[in-house]
């Protein structure tokens, strides 16, 4: 049996695990194999998108440029709203691309 002066002395270990664990799983770069970034036409490169598919893309048009990036600037990645919050490369770009204000 846990005494309460136990319980109370737990909780701050179990709050840093999980924010642990919701550290990690941001961490997970974003495949751009990945059924969705297909989708939205996601590259790492920025200068290989596919002007065909997406003639939206624009020359200078990168993830770190985007309102969807969500990494400090001179990042080389960062979480992207779009992708649940994994991580970009900041060269990269997607059809979702959105002009920071």
């Amino acid at each position: 049996m846990t005494s309460r002066r136990q319980f109370i002395q737990i909780i701050p270990f179990a709050g840093a695990l999980t924010l642990a664990s919701r550290a990690a799983f941001a961490a997970d770069p974003v495949n751009p194999a990945d059924p969705q970034a297909v989708a939205l036409g996601y590259v790492v490169d920025a200068t290989k998108a596919d002007t065909k598919k997406f003639p939206k893309y624009a020359a200078g048009q990168t993830c770190g440029t985007c309102q969807l990036y969500q990494g400090k600037a001179g990042d080389a990645t960062g979480p992207c709203a779009i992708f649940g919050g994994k991580l970009v490369a900041s060269k990269g770009w997607c059809s979702a691309y959105t002009k920071k204000a």
